[in-house]
């Protein structure tokens, strides 16, 4: 089960909001072997398509280095799909290289009009586990609150 607070659910879905129609992508570090996601960490989809998301290298290598100076891990591995369901795509399966991550999907293709626009449509937000390719969705607990802080 992924337990997340308010705050962090909300940012993950105001990113997925904004780069929409691009998919958006992201990382919530939390304390090593902790299972807590404490820090939004969104990042650039170095795709910049609406189908496809890919981490900028160099920023996630700076991200790992600062992630593991400060003894964190990648609580949730998160992206949007901008036109289909928030399930793992077959690529997003192969990808999936955290074993002890949550990856989130928020689908926004409810942002779309007739006319290909945008408008403040509902989004869908899922978690999954993935390892060896085997595909595990689980529960969401969305927490209000203060967040504890290292």
């Amino acid at each position: 089960m992924l337990t997340i607070d308010q705050e962090i659910h909300d940012a993950i879905v105001a990113h997925a909001r904004r780069d929409h129609p691009d998919e958006a992508c992201g990382v919530v570090a939390g304390p090593e072997g902790s299972d807590r996601a404490e820090r939004f960490i969104p990042m650039v989809n170095a795709a910049g398509s609406p189908t496809f998301y890919e981490f900028d290298s160099t920023e996630l290598f700076q991200l790992y280095k600062e992630m593991d100076a400060r003894d964190e891990e990648p609580v949730v591995v998160y992206h949007s799909h901008t036109a289909t369901e928030a399930y793992p795509s077959r690529t997003d399966i192969d990808l999936a290289s955290e074993p002890n991550a949550h990856y989130v999907l928020v689908s926004t293709r409810e942002l779309f009009d007739e006319d290909g626009g945008n408008i403040d449509g509902p989004v869908e937000f899922r978690s999954y586990r993935i390892i060896d390719g085997v595909v595990t969705e689980e529960e969401v607990t969305i927490t209000t609150g203060e967040k504890s802080t290292p």
